[in-house]
């Protein structure tokens, strides 16, 4: 496994203290675990641990991930993928689908 480690600027999430999961671990597809950064003074920072199967598309995560912190506020959280291959489309939509769990969570 091939695991990559990125850490992003973004604007900061409102108060969250839970943790969510989103999606399964299978062929094309990937698992999103979300939580609080453990360093509470980092709340302009999300950071992401990919544990992918596949090698050589750093350059990849790295962009989808960036544009991914540019649109959501997701600074204070740490993001950790098990992927088993999703195209860049899927790792968006399950991103995104992370967001919206723990937003609804949250306010709910």
């Amino acid at each position: 496994m091939n695991v990559l480690n990125f850490d992003f600027t973004s604007q900061p999430i409102a108060d969250i203290k839970k943790e969510v999961i989103c999606g399964v671990v299978g062929s094309g597809n990937l698992e999103v675990l979300v939580s609080p950064l453990a360093d509470s003074d980092n709340g302009n920072r999300s950071k992401f641990i990919i544990d992918t199967s596949v090698t050589g598309f750093d350059h990849i995560w790295e962009a989808v991930l960036q544009d991914f912190s540019s649109r959501y506020a997701v600074g204070g959280l740490e993001f950790k993928v098990n992927d088993m291959g999703a195209t860049p489309a899927v790792v968006s939509l399950r991103l995104s689908q992370a967001i919206n769990i723990l937003e609804e969570e949250s306010h709910g």
